[in-house]
């Protein structure tokens, strides 16, 4: 027996279709509830990372190292939802895996997808109402309020394809966290596997769909306030354009399908097809063995 405190990428892949085999199988209220906190988990990593990094953002020669900073907190968001429990939409993206194995059903999924998605939607703007009238965006003489408008009218410009491409790096990166996080057998292993390639996402400026869900409504009710707008620093036609049809349409369609893209394509169906699929040879022995042993 295996001594290491980590597992391999084959055993890992067997895990992820387990896992996703549990996913499936909870009941619809909650998979629901479960996905409302893993909204608000992602969404405190969101306003945490701008909090910390909003002086830096504001200025176009420190905004590079705002991200880096960013990128160290919001790994939090992605800890909390693996290691406290809850369902994240992005990281159920590797379902599919359990799907491609024919150990769940098409329809199943779907269904989780759903479920979760609604949740997580509903628990980032749960959080985004209650930080705008929190006060907090008052911080910093108003320009945490005034950067939080501006992230989201980025987010809301962005064309189609770009989101979609950066919400496949975005994902990949964020699955291959969660990837290895099911690969670590302690709490500590886990929270590394999933603090780097965070850090990295957030520093490169990707797109993630439910943080997103926190990001763009923020902003959007932030408009409200005079003077969060006027530290923004933005044109009457962009502030315009932050609105509720550019949120979904703009930003969260394209964001979503690429990172169901790159979670459940470029993540788990790639190594789904080299340790199962592709294993014609039974070289994926370890995979093989904790298969035949869960099936006694």
């Amino acid at each position: 027996m295996s001594t290491n405190n980590y597992s391999t990428p084959s055993e890992i892949t067997y895990t992820t279709i387990q896992t996703g085999i549990k996913k499936v199988g909870m009941k619809y209220s909650n998979q629901f509830i479960l996905g409302i906190l893993a909204g608000a988990f992602i969404a405190f990593a969101a306003e945490g990372s701008n909090m910390a990094a909003f002086n830096l953002f504001a200025k176009p020669e420190t905004y590079g190292l705002g991200k880096v900073l960013a990128g160290a907190i919001f790994g939090t968001g992605l800890m909390l939802v693996v290691l406290a429990g809850g369902e994240l939409f992005t990281g159920n993206t590797m379902i599919l895996g359990g799907v491609l194995d024919g150990k769940i059903k098409l329809n199943d999924m779907l269904k989780n997808w759903f479920f979760v998605y609604m949740g997580n939607f509903l628990g980032s703007l749960l959080l985004a109402y209650m930080m705008v009238h929190s006060g907090l965006f008052n911080s910093g003489a108003n320009v945490l309020g005034g950067v939080t408008i501006k992230i989201a009218s980025y987010k809301v410009g962005l064309s189609f394809m770009s989101a979609f491409y950066l919400g496949i790096m975005c994902n990949m990166l964020v699955c291959l966290a969660v990837w290895m996080a099911y690969g670590a057998k302690d709490m500590v292993g886990k929270i590394f596997a999933i603090f780097f390639p965070i850090w990295l996402f957030i520093t490169s400026g990707f797109e993630h769909c439910i943080a997103n869900m926190y990001y763009i409504p923020a902003g959007i009710l932030a408009k409200a306030n005079p003077s969060w707008v006027a530290e923004s620093h933005l044109t009457p036609a962009a502030l315009a354009s932050l609105n509720w049809g550019n949120f979904i349409i703009n930003n969260l369609i394209p964001v979503t399908l690429g990172n169901i893209v790159g979670g459940s394509i470029f993540v788990v169906g790639i190594y789904w097809f080299v340790y199962i699929k592709n294993d014609t040879k039974g070289e994926c022995v370890p995979y093989n063995q904790a298969r035949q042993n869960a099936a006694k």
